[in-house]
């Protein structure tokens, strides 16, 4: 980067990037507060990235802080348009390629990993 045009390019394909990243309907939340970090949301975090992107699938993944379930960290969201969001909980890493082949793939809820779920609003 050598120029303020090059720096305003830089920007505007960051800003499509994030656009198009956003428009896919689904998005990952990922609870990164100190109790989630000490339970391993990090890996947790990386595992979920690289499952994404070894399969080329594209999902917004965002991080949240404490939501007060400390005891059930890692805590993984997924929310998907017109789905309920699903919040699952004690998400160690080797527990991603599961949950993005049935949740994402398949479309399919891993029942006995779940520990919230929010029905998405009913426009009236």
């Amino acid at each position: 980067m050598k120029t303020l045009e090059d720096l305003k390019r830089i920007r505007e394909e960051a800003q499509q990037t994030l656009k198009i990243r956003l428009d896919t309907g689904t998005t990952i939340t990922v609870g990164m507060g100190t109790c989630g970090i000490a339970a391993g949301a990090r890996d947790t975090m990386r595992a979920i990235l690289d499952e994404l992107a070894g399969r080329d699938i594209d999902a917004h993944v965002a991080t949240v802080g404490c939501i007060g379930m400390c005891a059930r960290e890692p805590l993984v969201d997924i929310q998907q348009a017109n789905q309920p969001r699903v919040t699952y909980g004690n998400v160690l890493p080797a527990m991603v390629p599961r949950l993005i082949e049935e949740h994402l793939i398949r479309g399919a809820v891993i029942e006995e990993w779940v520990v919230g779920r929010i029905e998405p609003a009913v426009q009236g």
